[in-house]
């Protein structure tokens, strides 16, 4: 349940941190509550997920997936350009993230 929980709170970095750049530094109402309110689920699943999962294994794949997702995402949207190197360097991030979980615990 810990990864499932971790995955989800990578999944909401990503949501924080787009919203954050659509927030042009606060000034807009309802980037900045998405920001808000997806912060604070992000974080408290990583906390949550840290009971079990060590720290170090907990933060990379929440950081992990958040970055991917985020590059992707603005890729995806057209806020940032798309180029077959940035997808490989993405791809090879996730190969990380996920390499990460069958050696975390011994």
């Amino acid at each position: 349940m810990a990864w499932i929980i971790l995955i989800i709170s990578g999944i909401l970095e990503a949501v924080w941190a787009t919203a954050l750049g659509k927030s042009e530094g606060f000034t807009k109402l309802w980037p900045s509550v998405v920001f808000g309110v997806a912060l604070v689920a992000s974080m408290g699943g990583l906390a949550w997920a840290m009971r079990t999962i060590p720290t170090g294994t907990a933060y990379a794949v929440w950081v992990g997936i958040g970055a991917a997702l985020t590059v992707g995402w603005a890729m995806a949207t057209g806020d940032e350009s798309f180029s077959f190197v940035r997808m490989l360097l993405i791809l090879g991030l996730v190969g990380c993230v996920v390499g990460l979980k069958p050696v975390g615990h011994e």
